[in-house]
């Protein structure tokens, strides 16, 4: 009696002990490798799991623990139905040959994500408690392994939403040459607040634009999306960037929904050879120069979008064709516990390829300066007066 009494406490304490082990983050290797040392250990036996990708797509073994990588294949698959089965023994006698188990990575009814296969040499079959602590880590592990995939996708959706935001910028005009990119903060970010335009003048003038909503996460998003098109709606008057400025400050100054936001302006005229600027608590762009080297172009800051608040003045200087100018938001420079003087006097210091266009401008920065490991999401615009063909 007393040893009926200790199955089901035992199987208790295994299955509290594989909802303490498995599935303690959201990678699906880890989770697998999880699953099978805590499976190796309480059945005393080889553990593999192989999870199910693609449709069409090769099973991949993600995981392996026990005495041996892999086993002999199993002659016994337990199923949803088969609580009460048994092992089988693949040679010898019960007590000497090897018995194996394979079960699917699945919960209830749903499809499944793969299978775990156990085996043992030596010793008895495996006894109906150890199959159901089989059973029960497995579909633990299946719904770890469920989610982690439901937030994978979830990720990548919201990901391939907002590059297409940022990444799809009106078109300037054919004079200008630009080059853009965008990442996000970490591999769990999913969408925020940076973003950048480019509009078409009139007078073959084009607008470009850099932005940063205050937060992150879809409201930052959402607020972004909303001074995009604000910006297009006003810009599409030509007025010059200052009042421009004001004209979005004033508009979002009446919303107390929308978040602050930085926000730098800088209209390219191509037939002068100069560009006017207008920044709204943004960080400083930086130009740089034929030979790779670069400059800091200094700027009156006026406070952030939403204040109500305005004060933007405009600067212009000239912009030679063979200068790339570069506009960028605050995770591309920034460092925890640095002063923003010295992150922006390292990006001053950057020496590049000399004749470097739009394009390698910003490969080579966000190299450079590591950026796909910044603490914040970052946006890059980079543009160029195109060269005329000689007539």
């Amino acid at each position: 009696m007393a040893e009926r009494d200790e199955t089901p406490l035992t199987r208790a304490r295994a299955l509290e002990e594989a909802i303490g082990e498995i599935g303690t983050t959201l990678d699906e290797t880890t989770t697998c490798r999880e699953l099978a040392g805590f499976l190796a250990r309480h059945l005393r036996g080889s553990v593999t799991v192989d999870l199910v990708g693609e449709p069409g797509a090769p099973v991949r073994r993600a995981a392996s623990a026990g005495t041996a990588s892999a086993g002999p294949a199993p002659t016994q698959e337990v199923t949803a139905g088969a609580a009460g089965a048994v092992s089988t023994g693949f040679g010898g006698d019960g007590a000497s040959g090897a018995a194996g188990l394979a079960v699917p990575l699945a919960v209830h009814d749903e499809d499944p994500l793969g299978t775990v296969i156990v085996t043992r040499d030596g010793g008895p079959g495996f006894s109906v408690d150890e199959i159901a602590v089989l059973r029960q880590a497995a579909r633990l592990a299946a719904r770890h392994l469920g989610h982690a995939r439901l937030l994978v996708a979830t990720e990548d959706t919201a990901l391939h939403l907002q590059r297409a935001l940022v990444a799809e910028p009106g078109r300037p005009h054919p004079n200008l040459e630009i080059a853009g990119g965008y990442l996000p903060a970490g591999p769990r970010a999913l969408v925020g607040g940076d973003w950048f335009e480019t509009v078409r003048l009139h007078f073959g003038r084009s607008l470009l634009v850099v932005g940063d909503v205050m937060g992150h996460g879809l409201d930052a998003a959402v607020d972004m999306n909303a001074y995009r098109t604000a910006l297009r709606e006003v810009a599409a008057t030509d007025l010059p960037p200052h009042r421009v400025l004001r004209h979005l400050d004033s508009v979002v100054a009446e919303d107390d929904a929308r978040r602050p936001a930085t926000c730098l302006l800088v209209r390219v005229d191509p037939a002068r050879g100069a560009a006017t600027f207008a920044s709204a608590g943004h960080l400083p762009p930086a130009v740089f120069a034929a030979d790779g080297s670069a400059e800091l172009v200094e700027l009156p800051v006026g406070p952030p979008l939403g204040t109500g608040v305005g004060g933007y003045e405009p600067t212009t200087r000239p912009l030679a064709p063979g200068e790339t100018l570069l506009l960028f938001t605050d995770g591309l420079v920034e460092r925890r516990g640095e002063d923003i003087d010295v992150s922006l006097a390292r990006l001053a210091a950057l020496r590049l390829p000399a004749d470097s266009g739009p394009e390698q401008v910003v490969e080579e920065v966000l190299r450079r300066l590591d950026a796909h490991h910044a603490e914040d999401d970052v946006a890059v615009l980079a543009a160029r007066i195109r060269a005329r063909p000689a007539s």
